[in-house]
């Protein structure tokens, strides 16, 4: 499957993204918001997974503000002070309400490529709350969000996404790692609360036994049972919800 590189308009620049296109008619459109480590070879891979179910995939770099950045090395990252310290930086640096005014922009262009209808986001780690944020901030455009080992879906902060439930019409799906000290169990419970309480339509399972990153093949924590469940459940999603 070919990668077609693009740039997105967006009040702050130009982001770069990749857009993943398959081989037969186009079912419906899927954001895939990045991991802490960005745009790599390994969410290529994950993109062109989702398109052999039909779906168009973008995958915009979200520290696109900061270019050029990395690559990173997602085993060893954060053990490296000076690695660690950049990636903190971008992290630090692109704030929840940027990538959720960036999310216009990304819907935007898979509407220019000729991809309508309904979209589909998912988020991984630190995109898993923009996930979110973008279902809620775009609740028309937006029908599935998914979320896997995301930090701070319930957190004390006023970008926390629970905090918008009530501005989410998409479905939801939330898969969390096992043990997390980013997502503890007092958020689990308020994230469903807050879920339950806006009337959304939504799952949070917690993936027993799997580490923060499991998901993602290049993770030291990665897991491949538990990451082909999380494959299972994810396009069964999208197939129920955006067909």
């Amino acid at each position: 499957m070919a990668k077609q590189e693009i740039e997105i308009e967006t009040n702050d620049g130009k982001a770069r993204a990749g857009l993943f296109r398959p081989a037969a008619a186009v079912t419906a459109g899927i954001i895939l918001y990045m991991d802490a480590f960005g745009p790599r070879p390994v969410l290529d891979e994950m993109a062109e997974r989702l398109t052999g179910d039909g779906y168009a995939v973008l995958v915009p770099d979200l520290f696109y503000r900061n270019a050029p950045h990395g690559p990173f090395d997602a085993k060893t990252a954060f053990t490296v002070e000076k690695t660690k310290a950049a990636l903190m930086e971008l992290i630090t640096g692109t704030t929840q309400q940027m990538t959720i005014r960036d999310s216009a922009g990304f819907l935007d262009a898979l509407a220019d490529q000729g991809i309508g209808g309904s979209v589909g986001v998912v988020g991984y780690c630190m995109g898993g709350a923009r996930a979110l944020n973008a279902a809620a901030s775009y609740p028309d455009r937006i029908a599935a969000a998914a979320s896997f080992h995301a930090s701070d879906l319930a957190s004390d902060a006023a970008d926390s996404p629970h905090r918008k439930a009530s501005s989410i019409k998409a479905r939801v799906y939330v898969g969390t790692a096992g043990v997390d000290d980013t997502f503890p169990p007092e958020q689990s419970a308020r994230l469903v609360e807050a879920l339950r309480g806006a009337e959304v339509d939504h799952m949070i399972e917690n993936y027993v036994g799997n580490g923060h990153g499991w998901c993602i093949k290049d993770h030291s924590v990665y897991d491949e049972a538990g990451a082909e469940r999380h494959w299972k459940r994810l396009t069964t999603f999208f197939a129920e919800t955006l067909g």
